[in-house]
Protein backbone atom coordinates (compact mmCIF):
# COMPACT_ATOMS: atom_id res chain seq x y z
CA UNK A 1 0.00 0.00 0.00
CA UNK A 2 1.23 3.52 -0.77
CA UNK A 3 -0.03 6.97 0.17
CA UNK A 4 1.08 10.47 -0.73
CA UNK A 5 1.19 13.33 1.75
CA UNK A 6 2.25 16.52 0.00
CA UNK A 7 5.54 15.66 -1.69
CA UNK A 8 6.17 12.65 0.55
CA UNK A 9 5.35 9.15 -0.71
CA UNK A 10 4.67 6.66 2.10
CA UNK A 11 4.86 2.90 1.45
CA UNK A 12 3.41 0.44 3.99
CA UNK A 13 4.39 -3.26 3.94
CA UNK A 14 1.93 -5.59 5.70
CA UNK A 15 3.04 -9.10 4.70
CA UNK A 16 6.03 -11.29 5.64
CA UNK A 17 7.08 -11.42 1.98
CA UNK A 18 7.11 -7.64 1.65
CA UNK A 19 8.89 -7.28 5.01
CA UNK A 20 11.60 -9.71 3.85
CA UNK A 21 12.06 -7.76 0.62
CA UNK A 22 12.49 -4.49 2.50
CA UNK A 23 14.45 -5.62 5.57
CA UNK A 24 16.59 -8.37 4.04
CA UNK A 25 16.71 -8.65 0.24
CA UNK A 26 17.00 -4.89 -0.39
CA UNK A 27 18.23 -3.88 3.05
CA UNK A 28 21.26 -2.07 1.56
CA UNK A 29 18.96 0.23 -0.42
CA UNK A 30 16.14 0.69 2.09
CA UNK A 31 17.87 1.00 5.48
CA UNK A 32 18.23 4.78 5.58
CA UNK A 33 16.10 6.69 8.06
CA UNK A 34 13.42 9.31 7.57
CA UNK A 35 14.72 11.70 10.21
CA UNK A 36 11.93 13.11 12.38
CA UNK A 37 11.64 16.88 12.72
CA UNK A 38 12.67 16.68 16.37
CA UNK A 39 16.07 15.19 15.45
CA UNK A 40 17.04 17.60 12.66
CA UNK A 41 19.51 19.39 14.92
CA UNK A 42 23.29 19.53 14.65
CA UNK A 43 23.96 18.57 18.28
CA UNK A 44 21.60 15.55 18.20
CA UNK A 45 21.43 13.77 14.82
CA UNK A 46 25.14 12.94 14.28
CA UNK A 47 25.21 11.16 17.66
CA UNK A 48 21.95 9.23 17.26
CA UNK A 49 21.88 5.45 17.24
CA UNK A 50 18.22 5.42 16.20
CA UNK A 51 18.10 8.06 13.48
CA UNK A 52 21.54 8.70 11.95
CA UNK A 53 22.71 7.17 8.69
CA UNK A 54 24.50 3.79 8.65
CA UNK A 55 27.90 5.49 8.60
CA UNK A 56 31.10 4.67 10.46
CA UNK A 57 30.05 6.62 13.56
CA UNK A 58 26.77 4.70 13.68
CA UNK A 59 28.62 1.37 13.27
CA UNK A 60 31.02 2.28 16.08
CA UNK A 61 28.15 3.18 18.42
CA UNK A 62 26.26 0.02 17.60
CA UNK A 63 29.32 -2.19 18.05
CA UNK A 64 30.15 -0.60 21.40
CA UNK A 65 26.58 -1.06 22.66
CA UNK A 66 26.41 -4.64 21.44
CA UNK A 67 29.75 -5.55 23.04
CA UNK A 68 29.33 -3.79 26.38
CA UNK A 69 25.57 -4.02 26.95
CA UNK A 70 23.88 -6.68 24.83
CA UNK A 71 26.38 -9.51 24.34
CA UNK A 72 26.16 -12.79 26.27
CA UNK A 73 29.20 -11.68 28.28
CA UNK A 74 27.62 -8.30 28.99
CA UNK A 75 24.32 -9.83 30.08
CA UNK A 76 26.12 -12.21 32.42
CA UNK A 77 28.09 -9.33 33.95
CA UNK A 78 24.81 -7.49 34.58
CA UNK A 79 23.09 -10.41 36.31
CA UNK A 80 23.80 -9.26 39.87
CA UNK A 81 22.53 -5.74 39.16
CA UNK A 82 19.41 -7.13 37.49
CA UNK A 83 18.72 -9.39 40.46
CA UNK A 84 19.13 -6.47 42.87
CA UNK A 85 16.60 -4.31 41.02
CA UNK A 86 14.18 -7.19 40.71
CA UNK A 87 14.50 -7.83 44.46
CA UNK A 88 13.66 -4.19 45.11
CA UNK A 89 10.49 -4.56 43.03
CA UNK A 90 9.47 -7.72 44.88
CA UNK A 91 10.18 -6.10 48.26
CA UNK A 92 8.00 -3.13 47.32
CA UNK A 93 5.11 -5.40 46.33
CA UNK A 94 5.45 -7.45 49.54
CA UNK A 95 5.21 -4.27 51.61
CA UNK A 96 2.23 -3.05 49.60
CA UNK A 97 0.10 -6.18 49.46
CA UNK A 98 -3.61 -5.54 49.06
CA UNK A 99 -2.86 -2.04 47.70
CA UNK A 100 -3.83 -1.02 44.18
CA UNK A 101 -0.62 -0.80 42.13
CA UNK A 102 -0.18 1.00 38.82
CA UNK A 103 1.88 -1.60 36.97
CA UNK A 104 3.46 0.87 34.55
CA UNK A 105 4.99 2.88 37.39
CA UNK A 106 6.68 0.00 39.22
CA UNK A 107 7.88 -1.78 36.07
CA UNK A 108 9.26 1.47 34.64
CA UNK A 109 11.20 2.19 37.85
CA UNK A 110 12.62 -1.35 37.87
CA UNK A 111 13.75 -1.22 34.25
CA UNK A 112 15.03 2.34 34.48
CA UNK A 113 17.11 1.68 37.60
CA UNK A 114 18.50 -1.49 36.03
CA UNK A 115 19.63 0.51 33.02
CA UNK A 116 20.87 3.51 34.98
CA UNK A 117 22.97 1.21 37.19
CA UNK A 118 24.45 -0.46 34.10
CA UNK A 119 25.01 2.79 32.21
CA UNK A 120 25.78 5.31 34.97
CA UNK A 121 26.60 3.08 37.93
CA UNK A 122 23.77 4.60 39.99
CA UNK A 123 19.99 4.44 40.59
CA UNK A 124 18.12 7.60 39.60
CA UNK A 125 14.64 6.60 40.77
CA UNK A 126 13.05 5.49 44.03
CA UNK A 127 9.86 3.49 44.56
CA UNK A 128 8.84 5.97 47.25
CA UNK A 129 9.64 8.89 44.89
CA UNK A 130 9.81 11.43 47.68
CA UNK A 131 11.35 14.04 45.36
CA UNK A 132 9.10 13.57 42.33
CA UNK A 133 12.05 12.52 40.18
CA UNK A 134 10.10 9.59 38.74
CA UNK A 135 7.35 11.71 37.23
CA UNK A 136 9.77 14.26 35.79
CA UNK A 137 12.07 11.72 34.17
CA UNK A 138 9.32 9.46 32.90
CA UNK A 139 7.28 12.33 31.49
CA UNK A 140 10.30 13.86 29.75
CA UNK A 141 11.33 10.57 28.14
CA UNK A 142 7.76 9.99 26.95
CA UNK A 143 7.58 13.51 25.51
CA UNK A 144 10.83 13.00 23.57
CA UNK A 145 9.29 9.85 22.05
CA UNK A 146 6.05 11.68 21.27
CA UNK A 147 7.89 14.54 19.57
CA UNK A 148 9.87 12.02 17.49
CA UNK A 149 6.57 10.61 16.20
CA UNK A 150 4.97 14.00 15.55
CA UNK A 151 4.98 15.41 12.04
CA UNK A 152 4.62 19.00 10.91
CA UNK A 153 3.91 20.65 7.58
CA UNK A 154 7.63 20.82 6.87
CA UNK A 155 7.71 17.02 6.62
CA UNK A 156 5.46 17.22 3.56
CA UNK A 157 6.38 20.65 2.21
CA UNK A 158 10.18 21.11 2.59
CA UNK A 159 10.02 24.89 2.00
CA UNK A 160 8.29 25.22 5.41
CA UNK A 161 10.69 23.00 7.34
CA UNK A 162 13.04 25.77 8.53
CA UNK A 163 10.25 27.60 10.37
CA UNK A 164 9.62 24.94 13.08
CA UNK A 165 5.92 25.87 12.88
CA UNK A 166 4.82 23.43 15.59
CA UNK A 167 7.72 24.03 17.98
CA UNK A 168 8.92 20.44 17.66
CA UNK A 169 12.64 21.22 17.42
CA UNK A 170 12.59 23.85 20.16
CA UNK A 171 10.55 21.53 22.40
CA UNK A 172 13.03 18.72 21.87
CA UNK A 173 15.96 21.01 22.73
CA UNK A 174 14.32 21.97 26.04
CA UNK A 175 13.62 18.32 26.89
CA UNK A 176 17.16 17.33 25.97
CA UNK A 177 18.55 19.94 28.38
CA UNK A 178 16.10 18.86 31.09
CA UNK A 179 17.04 15.19 30.77
CA UNK A 180 20.79 15.74 30.68
CA UNK A 181 20.52 17.69 33.95
CA UNK A 182 19.58 14.43 35.71
CA UNK A 183 22.95 12.84 34.99
CA UNK A 184 25.38 15.65 34.05
CA UNK A 185 27.00 15.71 37.51
CA UNK A 186 27.59 11.96 37.36
CA UNK A 187 29.22 12.31 33.94
CA UNK A 188 31.55 15.10 35.01
CA UNK A 189 32.53 13.30 38.21
CA UNK A 190 33.43 10.16 36.27
CA UNK A 191 35.19 12.19 33.55
CA UNK A 192 37.57 13.64 36.14
CA UNK A 193 38.38 10.15 37.42
CA UNK A 194 38.80 8.59 33.97
CA UNK A 195 41.09 11.43 32.84
CA UNK A 196 43.27 11.25 35.96
CA UNK A 197 46.76 9.76 35.78
CA UNK A 198 45.76 7.11 38.32
CA UNK A 199 42.99 5.68 36.12
CA UNK A 200 43.16 2.17 34.67
CA UNK A 201 40.56 0.25 32.67
CA UNK A 202 40.19 -2.26 35.50
CA UNK A 203 38.46 0.51 37.50
CA UNK A 204 35.65 0.87 34.94
CA UNK A 205 32.34 -0.29 36.40
CA UNK A 206 29.77 1.26 34.06
CA UNK A 207 29.06 1.83 30.38
CA UNK A 208 29.68 5.54 30.97
CA UNK A 209 33.28 4.75 31.93
CA UNK A 210 33.78 3.00 28.59
CA UNK A 211 32.32 5.99 26.72
CA UNK A 212 34.65 8.35 28.56
CA UNK A 213 37.64 6.09 27.89
CA UNK A 214 36.77 6.35 24.19
CA UNK A 215 36.73 10.16 24.47
CA UNK A 216 33.02 10.59 23.73
CA UNK A 217 31.89 14.21 23.92
CA UNK A 218 29.19 15.56 26.22
CA UNK A 219 26.66 15.77 23.36
CA UNK A 220 27.46 12.22 22.21
CA UNK A 221 27.01 10.79 25.70
CA UNK A 222 23.80 12.70 26.43
CA UNK A 223 22.14 11.63 23.18
CA UNK A 224 23.18 8.00 23.47
CA UNK A 225 22.08 7.75 27.12
CA UNK A 226 18.72 9.36 26.30
CA UNK A 227 18.06 6.94 23.45
CA UNK A 228 19.11 3.92 25.51
CA UNK A 229 16.74 4.95 28.30
CA UNK A 230 13.85 5.54 25.88
CA UNK A 231 14.35 2.30 23.96
CA UNK A 232 15.22 0.24 27.02
CA UNK A 233 12.32 1.29 29.23
CA UNK A 234 9.42 2.33 27.03
CA UNK A 235 8.99 -0.74 24.84
CA UNK A 236 9.84 -3.32 27.50
CA UNK A 237 7.50 -1.69 30.02
CA UNK A 238 4.69 -1.80 27.46
CA UNK A 239 5.36 -5.46 26.68
CA UNK A 240 5.36 -6.45 30.36
CA UNK A 241 2.03 -4.66 30.82
CA UNK A 242 0.45 -6.30 27.78
CA UNK A 243 1.67 -9.72 28.93
CA UNK A 244 0.23 -9.19 32.41
CA UNK A 245 -3.04 -7.97 30.91
CA UNK A 246 -3.39 -11.12 28.82
CA UNK A 247 -2.50 -13.37 31.77
CA UNK A 248 -5.08 -11.67 34.00
CA UNK A 249 -7.71 -12.36 31.34
CA UNK A 250 -6.58 -15.94 30.70
CA UNK A 251 -6.28 -17.70 34.05
CA UNK A 252 -5.83 -21.10 32.38
CA UNK A 253 -2.63 -19.78 30.75
CA UNK A 254 -1.45 -18.36 34.08
CA UNK A 255 -2.03 -21.75 35.75
CA UNK A 256 0.09 -23.54 33.14
CA UNK A 257 2.97 -21.11 33.69
CA UNK A 258 2.69 -21.60 37.46
CA UNK A 259 2.95 -25.36 37.03
CA UNK A 260 5.93 -24.97 34.75
CA UNK A 261 7.67 -22.70 37.28
CA UNK A 262 7.10 -25.23 40.09
CA UNK A 263 8.54 -27.99 37.93
CA UNK A 264 11.62 -26.21 36.58
CA UNK A 265 12.68 -23.80 39.36
CA UNK A 266 13.83 -25.18 42.69
CA UNK A 267 16.08 -22.36 43.93
CA UNK A 268 15.39 -19.08 45.72
CA UNK A 269 16.54 -16.93 42.79
CA UNK A 270 15.61 -17.65 39.20
CA UNK A 271 18.62 -18.15 36.92
CA UNK A 272 19.06 -17.54 33.20
CA UNK A 273 19.53 -21.28 32.66
CA UNK A 274 16.21 -22.00 34.37
CA UNK A 275 14.46 -19.39 32.22
CA UNK A 276 15.67 -21.18 29.09
CA UNK A 277 13.75 -24.30 30.19
CA UNK A 278 10.40 -22.47 30.56
CA UNK A 279 9.07 -23.34 27.12
CA UNK A 280 5.46 -22.39 27.85
CA UNK A 281 6.44 -18.99 29.24
CA UNK A 282 8.53 -18.46 26.09
CA UNK A 283 5.48 -19.32 24.00
CA UNK A 284 3.40 -16.78 25.95
CA UNK A 285 5.97 -14.08 25.29
CA UNK A 286 5.94 -14.84 21.57
CA UNK A 287 2.15 -14.63 21.59
CA UNK A 288 2.32 -11.24 23.32
CA UNK A 289 4.79 -9.98 20.70
CA UNK A 290 2.45 -11.23 17.95
CA UNK A 291 -0.65 -9.46 19.29
CA UNK A 292 1.03 -6.44 20.90
CA UNK A 293 4.30 -5.61 19.11
CA UNK A 294 6.19 -2.92 21.05
CA UNK A 295 6.65 -0.74 17.93
CA UNK A 296 3.64 -1.52 15.71
CA UNK A 297 5.03 0.03 12.50
CA UNK A 298 8.74 -0.33 13.29
CA UNK A 299 10.79 2.84 12.87
CA UNK A 300 10.41 4.28 9.34
CA UNK A 301 12.97 3.46 6.66
CA UNK A 302 13.85 5.53 3.60
CA UNK A 303 14.86 4.40 0.12
CA UNK A 304 18.31 5.67 -0.85
CA UNK A 305 17.75 4.39 -4.40
CA UNK A 306 14.75 3.27 -6.44
CA UNK A 307 14.21 -0.48 -6.20
CA UNK A 308 11.55 -3.13 -6.84
CA UNK A 309 10.00 -5.24 -4.08
CA UNK A 310 7.45 -7.91 -5.07
CA UNK A 311 6.98 -6.22 -8.47
CA UNK A 312 6.25 -2.89 -6.76
CA UNK A 313 8.56 0.02 -7.51
CA UNK A 314 9.67 1.94 -4.43
CA UNK A 315 11.06 5.28 -5.61
CA UNK A 316 14.08 7.01 -4.14
CA UNK A 317 13.35 8.95 -0.90
CA UNK A 318 10.08 7.09 -0.25
CA UNK A 319 9.20 6.69 3.43
CA UNK A 320 8.67 3.02 4.32
CA UNK A 321 6.80 1.45 7.23
CA UNK A 322 6.60 -2.26 8.06
CA UNK A 323 3.25 -2.94 9.74
CA UNK A 324 4.09 -5.76 12.15
CA UNK A 325 0.85 -5.09 14.07
CA UNK A 326 -1.24 -6.00 10.98
CA UNK A 327 0.94 -9.03 10.22
CA UNK A 328 0.34 -10.38 13.72
CA UNK A 329 -3.42 -10.25 13.19
CA UNK A 330 -3.57 -11.57 9.63
CA UNK A 331 -5.81 -14.64 9.27
CA UNK A 332 -3.75 -15.71 6.23
CA UNK A 333 -0.79 -16.20 8.55
CA UNK A 334 -2.32 -17.16 11.90
CA UNK A 335 -5.20 -19.40 12.91
CA UNK A 336 -7.70 -17.45 15.05
CA UNK A 337 -5.43 -14.39 14.96
CA UNK A 338 -7.35 -12.35 17.55
CA UNK A 339 -7.24 -15.11 20.18
CA UNK A 340 -4.49 -15.33 22.79
CA UNK A 341 -3.21 -18.88 22.25
CA UNK A 342 0.39 -19.49 23.37
CA UNK A 343 0.00 -23.15 22.39
CA UNK A 344 0.34 -22.15 18.74
CA UNK A 345 4.08 -21.63 19.36
CA UNK A 346 4.72 -24.85 21.28
CA UNK A 347 5.12 -26.91 18.11
CA UNK A 348 6.50 -24.13 15.91
CA UNK A 349 10.26 -23.70 15.57
CA UNK A 350 9.80 -19.96 15.28
CA UNK A 351 11.70 -17.18 17.04
CA UNK A 352 11.65 -13.39 16.90
CA UNK A 353 15.32 -12.73 16.14
CA UNK A 354 14.73 -11.25 12.72
CA UNK A 355 14.92 -14.26 10.42
CA UNK A 356 11.29 -15.45 10.54
CA UNK A 357 9.33 -12.59 9.01
CA UNK A 358 5.94 -13.66 10.33
CA UNK A 359 7.16 -12.46 13.76
CA UNK A 360 9.61 -9.54 13.78
CA UNK A 361 8.74 -7.34 16.79
CA UNK A 362 12.36 -6.09 16.90
CA UNK A 363 12.72 -5.66 13.15
CA UNK A 364 15.38 -7.29 10.99
CA UNK A 365 18.49 -6.44 9.04
CA UNK A 366 21.06 -3.79 9.90
CA UNK A 367 18.41 -1.62 11.61
CA UNK A 368 17.20 -4.42 13.89
CA UNK A 369 16.95 -3.37 17.54
CA UNK A 370 20.34 -4.19 19.12
CA UNK A 371 18.81 -4.28 22.60
CA UNK A 372 16.73 -7.42 21.95
CA UNK A 373 18.78 -9.67 24.31
CA UNK A 374 18.57 -7.27 27.26
CA UNK A 375 14.89 -6.43 26.70
CA UNK A 376 13.80 -10.06 26.46
CA UNK A 377 15.93 -11.09 29.44
CA UNK A 378 14.33 -8.37 31.60
CA UNK A 379 10.85 -9.31 30.38
CA UNK A 380 11.36 -12.99 31.24
CA UNK A 381 12.78 -12.32 34.72
CA UNK A 382 10.02 -9.87 35.70
CA UNK A 383 7.15 -12.06 34.49
CA UNK A 384 8.54 -15.28 35.96
CA UNK A 385 9.22 -13.64 39.34
CA UNK A 386 5.81 -11.97 39.64
CA UNK A 387 3.91 -15.11 38.60
CA UNK A 388 5.95 -17.30 40.90
CA UNK A 389 5.52 -15.26 44.08
CA UNK A 390 2.19 -13.44 43.81
CA UNK A 391 -1.45 -13.92 43.01
CA UNK A 392 -2.81 -11.03 40.96
CA UNK A 393 -6.31 -9.55 41.10
CA UNK A 394 -8.11 -6.59 39.60
CA UNK A 395 -9.35 -3.88 41.99
CA UNK A 396 -12.91 -4.23 43.31
CA UNK A 397 -12.95 -7.89 42.21
CA UNK A 398 -13.62 -6.75 38.65
CA UNK A 399 -14.27 -9.46 36.08
CA UNK A 400 -10.97 -10.14 34.25
CA UNK A 401 -12.84 -10.91 31.04
CA UNK A 402 -14.13 -7.33 31.04
CA UNK A 403 -10.66 -5.79 31.33
CA UNK A 404 -10.32 -2.91 28.87
CA UNK A 405 -7.80 -4.00 26.21
CA UNK A 406 -8.06 -0.97 23.95
CA UNK A 407 -4.77 0.19 22.46
CA UNK A 408 -3.22 3.63 22.27
CA UNK A 409 -1.24 3.86 19.07
CA UNK A 410 1.95 5.86 18.79
CA UNK A 411 5.55 5.05 18.02
CA UNK A 412 5.13 2.52 20.86
CA UNK A 413 1.96 0.48 21.42
CA UNK A 414 0.47 1.19 24.84
CA UNK A 415 -2.72 0.41 26.71
CA UNK A 416 -5.30 3.18 26.51
CA UNK A 417 -6.17 2.64 30.18
CA UNK A 418 -3.48 1.92 32.80
CA UNK A 419 -3.30 -1.59 34.19
CA UNK A 420 -3.86 -1.58 37.96
CA UNK A 421 -3.56 -4.75 40.02
CA UNK A 422 -3.58 -5.96 43.62
CA UNK A 423 -0.80 -8.38 44.60
CA UNK A 424 -1.11 -11.03 47.27
CA UNK A 425 1.91 -13.12 48.22
CA UNK A 426 1.30 -16.82 47.67
CA UNK A 427 1.07 -18.96 50.79
CA UNK A 428 4.32 -20.78 50.04
CA UNK A 429 6.19 -17.45 50.34
CA UNK A 430 4.44 -15.87 53.31
CA UNK A 431 6.74 -17.38 55.91
CA UNK A 432 9.85 -17.81 53.82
Amino acid sequence: MSLRFGKQLVVVASSPEAAMGILKTHDHLLSARVVPTSMKQAHLLPHSLMWSECNQTWKTLRTLCRTELFSAKGLEAQSQLRNEKLSQLLDFLRKNQDEVINIEDVVFITLFNTLSSIILGKDLLDFNDAHGTHDGLKESLHKVLELSARVDLGSFYPMLERFDLHGIRSGTMKLSDKLSAYWEDIIEERRVQVNSSAWSSEQAHSFLDRLLENRFSKDQINQLITELFIAGTNTTTSTVIWAMSELVRHQEVMSKIEEELKKEINSHEITSFQLSKLSYLQACIKEVFRLHPPVPLLLPHKAVETCVVMNYTIPKNAKIFVNVWAMGRDSKIWDEPLSFKPERFMDLNLDFKGQVFELIPFGSGRRMCPGLPLGVRSLEFILASLIREFDWALPNDDDPLKLDMNEKFGMALKREMPLKLIFKQKQAYQYA
